[in-house]
């Protein structure tokens, strides 16, 4: 599992608790899993999808299939996988969908993007709720973190996640300008610093280009933060 780090260092996690509670009723004479270190895990965490790696997952996975209502409804609205596997036809009301989140119980309302709708509009309502396994069963957040890995790799995308949708719409909300309590209100964090980190890449391209345009325009004329008569020489 040394591809999938988190992945890794979660089932390891699990599995010293496991270990723990078997030496504690003296089925082992103690945990070989004690002081194990996890895998070392990049500080961006689950890598952010761009452009060319949701056109590549789209071209294989047609709208009508399950894959790509999976992919657009996290790519679109921004959610975690625990609430993606809740959302259903239920959910939507004209042109907008909701959903009460399971990690922080926040009430999301959020406006149906265009390619939401098309993929949405040539999706069969055979199920009350979007994302169902083959036994027409509801997911869990992890059986469908696990489906759509498959799905990735499928696509010849090994790299890319189901949580990497959710890191991919903050910076699309970033890089259009939107501020971090804009992007709040669709995402659903609960604080402004998982926002930032989640957006800090975007937010340094949109300073890029800022900076070049000022550049390009000649530069800024910029003005001294005290006005002159403040600043210059007092008398005595």
């Amino acid at each position: 599992m040394q591809d999938r780090p988190q992945a890794a260092n979660s089932l390891l996690k699990r599995l010293k608790t496991l270990m723990s509670f078997a030496a504690d009723i003296d089925m082992i004479p103690t945990n070989p899993l004690m002081g194990m270190r996890g895998l070392k895990v990049s500080s961006d965490g689950f890598h952010t999808w761009d452009d060319d790696e949701v056109a590549a997952f789209e071209a294989r996975h047609p709208i009508g299939t399950k894959a790509r209502l999976a992919m657009a409804l996290m790519l679109y609205t921004g959610q975690r996988r625990s609430d993606a596997v809740k959302m259903g036809w239920q959910h939507v009301k004209g042109d907008r969908i909701a959903v009460r989140q399971q990690k922080t119980n926040a009430m999301v309302d959020i406006p149906i993007h265009p390619d939401l709708k098309a993929v949405l509009d040539g999706t069969p309502r055979q199920n009350m709720t979007f994302l169902v396994t083959e036994y027409g069963k509801p997911f869990t957040a992890n059986g469908f973190g696990n489906w759509m890995r498959d799905r990735c790799d499928e696509a010849g995308l090994p790299q890319c996640s189901s949580h990497g949708l959710r890191k991919a719409m903050a910076k699309k909300l970033a890089e259009a300008g939107c501020t971090v309590n804009e992007i709040m209100a669709i995402t659903g964090h609960a604080t402004e610093a998982e926002v930032i980190r989640y957006t800090k890449e975007a937010q340094k391209s949109v300073l890029a280009d800022n900076a070049m345009s000022n550049l390009r325009r000649g530069g800024v004329k910029r003005k001294s933060a005290n006005p002159v008569r403040k600043v210059s020489k007092s008398k005595g």
